[in-house]
């Protein structure tokens, strides 16, 4: 279990993502002793430069600032200024990518440098391009912040490179907020909410629409510069770097669906023990049903897609030999029956003449 890293582990360095919370406490002239309570840190001016902070501390980090502040905006602003962020080679990668997809693909391959509380996941099908994030390490009721965060992030900083604002389309996992006026102005007005997954979608036709700012060899001297910092690091070149627990227990119950793996066999892949593994996520606010269901519910929901696969199909693929059962358990995953869902999507489609919805 030491090759995957929990919400207690340091290794986020408080140079990158935290110095820029606090840069943007500070300019609102927050206390520091409000800024910094429970988050391992003493210097609300310059962090350390070898100091690292776990998960579980830049969480309380972030709560800190956002009850201090009371403002709706703050998950917003905190987003505009996170990426490219200002972690050397491997910002100036993503600063002279070539394209939105090239950008993506950084994101999600050096996702604990870039956004280590929430992990970025993509996949292009039907014309439409589906960015949605996942927790990596147990964000609790500070979800809906961090996916505001971190959707900004990815918008601004799209904005910035391409030199146009992207025609997103935002999918939230939550209900709708009393006002949305901030996600209007920083994000637009395709914004839709009771969905079931947190996602950002756009046409497949900006995937590989060329940027303005991008410069390949500096991009390709930046790539090589933090392969070779991975190497020193005894990371082998071209691999992403460790992995949150919550993360690759997502990555293992998405690639083994089809068999219905169980407790048992993932901790037999972990290495540990089933009450070990039970521990952990429980460290995480978690257990191993609700993570396989999050999975079965996203697979679902993309069987789903484009009414391609029924429901016999898609309880088969699950591992479901009753189709009544995946009914039960699909309504406990989503709140509603997949022939709910699936009308759902068709009247969508239909009220907005978007032949490509999907959550």
């Amino acid at each position: 279990m030491s090759r995957f890293l929990q919400a207690g582990d340091a290794c986020i360095v408080a140079q990158h993502q935290p110095a820029l919370v606090l840069d943007y406490a500070r300019s609102r002239d927050l206390a520091p002793r409000t800024i910094l309570a429970g988050t391992g840190m003493d210097d609300v001016q310059a962090p350390d430069a070898q100091q690292a902070i776990s998960p579980t501390e830049y969480l309380q980090l972030l709560a800190n600032v956002a009850a201090g502040l009371k403002s709706p905006e703050t998950s917003f602003m905190l987003g505009q200024q996170m990426l490219p962020g200002h972690f050397g080679a491997l910002s100036h990668a993503l600063m002279h990518a070539h394209s939105l997809r090239e950008a993506i693909a950084l994101l999600v391959r050096f996702q604990m440098q870039l956004c280590p509380l929430l992990s970025p996941r993509f996949r292009e099908e039907g014309g439409l391009g589906v960015l949605y994030w996942t927790d990596s390490f147990g964000a609790g009721q500070q979800r809906g912040f961090l996916v505001e965060m971190h959707m900004t992030a990815m918008s601004a900083m799209c904005r910035w490179l391409s030199g146009e604002r992207l025609p997103w389309r935002y999918c939230f996992n939550r209900t709708p907020p009393r006002y949305t006026e901030q996600h209007e102005v920083h994000l637009g007005e395709q914004l839709r909410f009771h969905c079931h997954l947190d996602a950002m979608l756009i046409d497949a036709a900006w995937l590989d629409r060329p940027w303005p700012r991008a410069n390949a060899m500096a991009a390709a001297v930046a790539r090589r510069t933090v392969d070779a910092a991975n190497a020193r690091s005894g990371q082998p070149s071209g691999q992403p770097g460790q992995r949150s627990l919550l993360c690759a227990l997502y990555d293992y119950l998405l690639e083994h669906i089809r068999s219905a793996p169980t407790l048992e066999q993932c901790a037999i892949q972990f290495g540990v023990s089933p009450a070990t593994l039970k521990r952990h996520l429980a460290r995480h606010g978690s257990h191993f049903q609700a993570e396989l269901d999050q999975v079965r519910a996203h697979v679902a929901l993309h069987l789903f897609h484009g009414g391609r696969h029924d429901n016999d199909a898609v309880a088969r693929h699950l591992g479901f030999h009753d189709a009544n059962n995946f009914r039960r358990s699909f309504k406990r995953w989503t709140g509603m029956t997949p022939m709910l869902l699936r009308q759902s999507l068709d009247a969508y489609r239909l009220q907005s003449g978007d032949t490509s919805a999907i959550i």
